[in-house]
């Protein structure tokens, strides 16, 4: 499985996937630089993904920048984990609550 692909956590919220992508791309090719937004707020929500080129370059930069100062925050950097499937609970066919009808 390749582990080219980073977590970044614990960014300013001022960060851009510009300067996210700069300030990582010293250590290799970076692929995409993506930063996390709510969709409520349009404001980024303080992690975000890199991707590198290569394993090793990715190594590098999780080496490099764990636990070190970026945009005044400590960046929390490490292989990304897969998505896994988040049990909701219960799925309601009956409005939800959200202003669906009432009998």
């Amino acid at each position: 499985m390749a582990n080219n692909k980073l977590y970044v956590g614990n960014m300013s919220y001022q960060t851009t996937e510009d300067s996210l992508r700069d300030h990582f791309s010293q250590f290799g090719e970076v692929l995409s630089a993506n930063i996390i937004i709510d969709r409520q707020t349009g404001r980024s929500k303080g992690f975000g993904f890199v991707e590198f080129e290569t394993d090793e370059a990715a190594q590098d930069a999780i080496s490099a920048l764990n636990d070190q100062e970026f945009d005044g925050r400590r960046l929390r950097v490490n292989v990304a984990q897969p998505p896994q499937d988040r049990d909701r609970g219960p799925r309601r066919f009956d409005g939800g609550g959200r202003g669906g009808r009432r009998f």
